[in-house]
């Protein structure tokens, strides 16, 4: 009998933000009971960070330069789509249902698809309600109360868990994408939580963001200091006064998401369905809370590049339950590992890999490096690409003139802070890095 399969994804949670992930302050019970029984990836990234392309990744198994789908692009191609993970699946008689942001869409609300018919190909139910409200997070019922959009997704995730209890000899495979922890973007108060969570963190003092220093921001190239990511910081994060208060309302939409995902697994218990479940946490892209001065993705650095990720298995034996695997993990290697999940080999097109065989144990030669990249073309959000490895990160600016590098050595500076890139010590390694970036970049085009 096929597993079936529970695919939650939120919205800009960087790594670090899981109790489970050694957090001192973010309260994740739910998501750590997950992790405890499960495996939790501590080295896993998105090879994009903005989520249209990372989620086109995420469902695709490929790299944005393969799929070519970002924000103000042609929609994504029907090759893709019937390559994607649901649209194997409910090939083979998998249920299949998707509810939340969607986020492969070129305005915000509609998806951008090639073939509007690819939908009905993926998705027995296709639920896009996150973004097909202009309510924001708080959101009017039929009765006139407010209701939170992440219990409302909560909600219509439970809506079809208790559908699928009547047909036990048909697998499911449900995507609950959140639209938390992402700000509402011009809000005054941009980190807008439920009110259950309303009593926690309020004696917490935030800590400063590394690299916040005034001195580290204005050593940064021009073309950064005047981006997107420095207006955003502005809005967000400039005083001490919005840094604690918006820190603080963004743990406490993460512990709704975490409230939210605990509803789920509670009902999967009611529903008797626990233990044919295979349950996936994830997070479309990191993102800087005020470090660097900056605010929201984009870049190439550890902060928006990291993402959680953990795997619970009811047939996990107890070696593996609650290991921690340090294997480089990727964005593109979720649909493979989903398909493995439902008994299905990877789509030849996908460029990620099945991370079952770690999670099973096994000694294998895995991936020491990846290849990374930011396409969006926008003027005052920067194209990038670069190469992370097990030691190193590179980075360059390919559009700026003269061409922006930075190089960092991972083992000593892990927050990034010296640029390594003009200094004749390393020219060596910039130059192997270089010519990396370049190889990779043709290979998974």
């Amino acid at each position: 009998m096929r597993k079936n399969i529970l695919f939650v994804l939120t919205d800009n949670q960087r790594a670090d933000l899981l109790g489970c992930a050694g957090h001192p302050v973010v309260q994740t019970p739910r998501i750590d009971e997950l992790a405890e029984n499960g495996v939790r990836f501590s080295n896993a990234f998105a090879t994009t960070p903005i989520c249209a392309a990372s989620r086109a990744s995420f469902l695709t198994g490929c790299y944005e330069r393969r799929h070519r789908f970002t924000f103000h692009t042609p929609p994504l191609g029907r090759a893709f789509t019937d390559a994607s993970y649901p649209a194997m699946m409910r090939a083979v008689g998998y249920r299949t249902g998707f509810i939340g942001k969607f986020g492969v869409c070129a305005d915000g609300i509609e998806p951008s698809l090639e073939d509007p018919a690819a939908i009905e190909m993926m998705f027995d139910l296709f639920d896009n309600y996150e973004h097909w409200t202009d309510e924001g997070y708080l959101v009017t019922q039929q009765d006139g109360s407010i209701r939170h959009l992440t219990d409302v997704t909560g909600d219509k995730a439970i809506e079809f868990l208790r559908s699928c209890a009547t047909q036990t000899d048909v697998p499911f495979c449900l995507s609950v994408s959140f639209n938390a922890p992402h700000a509402q973007d011009g809000d005054p108060q941009p980190y807008i939580w439920p009110a259950s969570e309303s009593h926690l963190y309020s004696d917490v003092k935030v800590p400063e963001p590394a690299n916040a220093d005034p001195a580290f921001f204005e050593g940064l190239p021009a073309f950064i200091r005047e981006s997107e990511s420095r207006r955003r910081w502005d809005e967000r994060f400039s005083s001490p006064e919005d840094l604690q208060r918006n820190v603080r309302g963004l743990y406490r939409m993460i512990s709704g998401v975490d409230r939210n995902v605990g509803r789920m697994l509670d009902e999967l218990g009611r529903l008797s369905l626990s233990e044919s479940t295979v349950v996936v946490f994830a997070s479309d892209h990191g993102m800087y809370y005020g470090e660097r001065g900056l605010c929201d993705c984009w870049q190439l650095n550890e902060e928006p590049l990291r993402i959680p990720l953990v795997v619970f298995d009811p047939s996990f034996n107890r070696d593996v339950r609650g290991s921690v695997i340090d294997e480089m993990a990727l964005n593109i290697d979720v649909a493979p590992t989903l398909a493995e999940f439902g008994g299905l080999l990877p789509h030849p097109m996908a460029q990620g890999r099945s991370l079952l065989p770690l999670m099973g144990g096994r000694k294998m030669k895995w991936r020491s490096e990846f290849f990374c990249e930011h396409l969006f073309d926008r003027a005052d959000i920067p194209k990038s690409e670069g190469v992370r490895t097990e030691a190193w990160k590179y980075i360059r600016y390919f559009e700026e003139s003269p061409l922006h590098e930075e190089l960092y050595d991972l083992r000593k500076d892990r927050r990034e802070s010296v640029n390594l890139s003009g200094e004749p010590l390393y020219s060596e390694v910039l130059r192997k890095m270089r010519e990396r970036c370049d190889m990779l970049g043709k290979e998974v085009a």
